[in-house]
């Protein structure tokens, strides 16, 4: 493939996709109700087997 593409590509569409994921990731973080799971999540490493 051609470097100018590729970087055209880089520089438009990837940035957008990689902005919108990270968008998504805050949100599905940070969306309500997701503090009990993640409090759950936290304490299996200190749960006796």
């Amino acid at each position: 493939m051609d470097y100018n593409l590729m970087r055209e590509f880089a520089d438009s569409w990837a940035l957008l996709a990689m902005t919108l994921f990270f968008v998504g990731v805050v949100a599905f973080t940070l969306r309500p109700g997701s503090r009990k799971q993640a409090d759950e999540a936290a304490r299996i490493p200190l749960k006796d087997d």
